[in-house]
């Protein structure tokens, strides 16, 4: 009997030009063991796919520029990593290409139907099939998005890129027009009805309330309250819109919600996960109205302890809406609208905030750029937002929120029981390989991690990111150091909070733009004794936190590509200046560069380094001239010049300012 062939199935990688690489075991960092798959073996996979693969002995490059290697052979592509594309129509040797923004995407599509649109457009192109003997696969257009480099077609390109879109579908705008008619009366029925004194819906509106949100916030998911008790303890309420109450299982605004799963926030725009009726209005915990909502209702000591705690339906009236500025501006005035309240809840978060870092709680703190437009689009400004002590407070809350939530479902669903399964934000400890290749990096630049067993501790993190603070380099190791952790992600197994060193968390604080927030106040309502959640739901539970962390990337990279966008258009008009940057990266093709004021990064290539033949030093982050001895190392401040800024590609060139 001839034996079978070992198939391997998993993700296949792709290099711009087509050349595959996969990974028999996902579970060995090590690439060299990956399978190389040369593109002609590729059968028509594409990057990010789920293939089968299997061995195909010893690859030799016919043009020897690569070293022999072991190769594998696509057999099946098991499915498609993406079947939309967004790009811009070309005519090309009388056929009509899509331009695939997806830098990923190593070769352009055939489209057959236009739909009428013309070359130019940007468009969104549903892939619908690869022939065996097709140069290119080949689809169809299925929305023109407007005529390239518009802002506006660029910011609604960057989303329905990712799948996300702005539009919402029949049924979904039906269900919003029936809550516009409808919903405050039901509101009002349901404080009416269950916030009584013996009802399920506790009553809160006597409480001092506030929401503290950013200055251009159009919903408010989460309000604090805060009240002194006879004993010298405080009782601070996390009061959490009540989305549950309109959005029920498998209704028209559940389904809409759990696919699109998040809220995506573009430089210029939200596009929401709940139509406007309920993000900014029945569920948004607006000042002088009546609100439905979910509480984590905590009583406190004097050093912040958590003496008792209660969850469960509540209706709450805030009293008052702040941005953080204002918030701040009563905190440091020591007097204001609510400072007395203020006071108090400051007071505690920075106790809280203490006891959390005094267990290891990793404070990267690292600060967001925030890009100003003009009425057309166009950046006008770029800088850091500052995180201020109110931005601080909030945090600790939501945290606390979040972490005993988690605790409190999790002793509920252990023992079985008709909920036996909850949701949990778990971040892994750090894999042991990565660790080790940021030791490494940061030896060069100067700096000693200690690893123990191939491990790190959050305090030893902290005190890394401490001594970087102020330093040149200190975004790059901030950064550096991020992408060495593992990624938080949606789980039904519970392992745990690396990042904030918690036992248990769960994200309860934002069901407006977060749909396993929504998940997490229906088991709460349930475990209280409100409407059950199914078996059949609780099953679908681990496929809500497979999706909602996959929709979770996509809306980073979206948000992350729409800054990057005008952090390029921005400095596209001052092409030829000259800049501080730091280097941010090094290989054989040249030097990344991070500017040092917008925190825009571009490259240096190789060939424009220097007046000298420069030679990649791998194992000290560095470029070394061969003549001259002349270095460029990882961390190192340079001066530069842009030579180039190509926005549709988000790119920008520089070149060392003294050559």
């Amino acid at each position: 009997m001839v034996p079978m062939e070992t198939t391997y199935e998993g993700p296949i990688t792709l290099t711009r030009k087509g050349l595959g690489f996969f990974s028999p075991d996902p579970t060995n960092r090590d690439k060299k063991d990956d399978l190389l798959i040369p593109a002609e073996w590729t059968n028509h996979a594409l990057h990010g796919d789920i293939v089968e693969v299997v061995r195909a002995g010893t690859y030799r490059d016919p043009a020897g520029r690569m070293p022999p290697r072991e190769a594998g052979k696509v057999v099946r592509i098991v499915t498609r990593a993406r079947d939309h594309f967004v790009g811009t129509l070309v005519e090309t040797e009388g056929r009509i290409l899509l331009e695939p923004d997806y830098k990923k995407m190593h070769l352009p599509i055939e489209v057959r139907d236009t739909a009428g649109v013309a070359f130019g457009e940007k468009v969104l192109v549903a892939l619908n099939g690869w022939e065996p003997d097709a140069e290119y696969p080949w689809g169809v257009v299925e929305e023109d998005i407007g005529k390239a480099g518009v802002h506006e077609t660029e910011m609604r390109a960057l989303a329905l890129g990712q799948g996300f879109s702005s539009t919402f579908p029949p049924s979904v705008l039906a269900a919003s027009k029936a809550l516009e008619a409808h919903g405050r009366e039901q509101i009002a029925q349901e404080i009416a009805e269950k916030a009584t004194a013996n009802g399920p819906r506790r009553d809160f509106r006597d409480a001092p309330t506030c929401t503290i949100d950013p200055a251009d916030a159009k919903d408010f998911d989460d309000a604090l309250s805060v009240r002194a008790l006879p004993d010298g303890c405080t009782e601070v309420g996390v009061h959490i819109a009540d989305v549950s109450f309109f959005v029920r299982p498998e209704d028209a605004l559940d389904r809409e919600a759990r696919e699109r799963s998040t809220s995506v926030y573009l430089v210029d725009r939200t596009i929401p996960m709940l139509p406007t009726i309920l993000s900014n209005d029945l569920c948004s915990l607006n000042p002088e109205q009546d609100r439905l909502s979910v509480s984590a209702v905590f009583t406190l000591d004097a050093d912040a302890n958590v003496r008792d705690a209660w969850f469960g339906e509540t209706v709450i009236h805030s009293d008052k809406r702040f941005t953080y500025e204002e918030a701040q501006g009563v905190l440091d005035a020591a007097d204001g609208i609510m400072y007395k309240e203020l006071s108090t809840l400051h007071a505690l978060s920075e106790k809280i905030r203490a006891r959390r870092q005094a267990k290891g709680a990793i404070e990267f703190d690292t600060p967001e750029v925030k890009v100003e437009l003009d009425a057309e689009g166009k950046p006008i400004a770029i800088h850091l937002k500052e995180r201020k002590a109110t931005n601080l407070l909030v945090e600790d809350f939501m945290l606390l929120a979040n972490e005993h939530v988690a605790e409190h479902l999790a002793k509920l669903t252990s023992n079985g029981g008709p909920h036996f399964q909850s949701l949990y934000r778990v971040h892994g400890l750090p894999d042991a390989d990565r660790l080790e290749n940021l030791a490494h990096l940061l030896r060069v630049m100067g700096y000693h991690l200690k690893l123990s067993g191939g491990t790190i501790s959050g305090s030893e993190l902290n005190r890394l990111l401490e001594e970087v603070k102020g330093k040149p380099e200190e975004y790059l190791v901030k950064t550096a150091t991020l992408r060495s952790m593992a990624k938080a992600t949606y789980a039904t197994k519970n392992i745990g909070h690396f990042g904030l060193a918690f036992d248990y968390y769960t994200h309860f604080t934002s069901p407006i733009r977060r749909y396993p927030d929504l998940v997490v106040h229906r088991l709460i309502k349930a475990h209280a004794g409100g409407a059950k959640v199914t078996a059949q739901e609780m099953q679908e539970f681990d496929a809500i936190a497979v999706h909602a962390s996959e929709r979770e990337v996509a809306a980073a990279d979206a948000e992350r590509d729409s800054v990057k966008m005008k952090q390029v258009e921005f400095l596209s008009t001052h092409v030829g200046e000259t800049f501080d940057a730091v280097i941010s990266g090094v290989n054989d093709r040249g030097l990344y560069v991070e500017e040092r004021a917008t925190h825009t990064d571009g490259m240096i290539r190789i060939k424009d380094v220097g007046n000298d033949y420069f030679e990649y030093d791998e194992k000290h982050y560095r470029l070394v001239g061969k003549r001259t001895n002349k270095s460029y190392q990882l961390g190192d401040p340079i001066r530069v010049r842009l030579v180039a800024a190509r926005i549709p590609e988000k790119e920008l060139d520089f070149v060392p300012a003294e050559s």
